[in-house]
């Protein structure tokens, strides 16, 4: 899996024009949280590349970049959790999971 770092502010409004060609996955991720890292490890685990080459995913280090991280709730109108996966079509959030109910299945369902 292919992650982009997301660091940069502007960041989110390519991601909502990226998004109007390729859905995009952001992951919030927390260093310092056990059950974060086993979110991470497992979706990377799983995922595949065949079936999800037109996604783009992003992976924020929230303790790094909170203000990334709050500025996502607030720009696609979901609640902060730890860890996240936000997945975004035509600028808008379709889908949204946290904790262990972060899984490869169910995003590429939505995809």
């Amino acid at each position: 899996m292919e992650w982009i770092n997301l660091s940069e502010e502007t960041s989110i409004e390519t991601i909502k024009k990226l998004s109007s060609e390729h859905p995009v996955l952001i992951f919030k991720h927390s260093t310092r949280c056990s059950i974060s890292s086993a979110a991470l490890s497992r979706l990377e685990r799983n995922w595949d590349m065949e079936k999800m080459s037109h996604v783009k995913a992003y992976y924020l280090d929230l303790l790094s970049y909170r203000n990334i991280s709050n500025q996502i709730a607030e720009s696609f109108n979901v609640h902060h959790e730890s860890p996240q996966v936000l997945l975004i079509k035509d600028g808008e959030c379709i889908y949204h999971a946290s904790h262990m109910g972060i899984t490869f299945a169910e995003l590429a369902k939505k995809c």
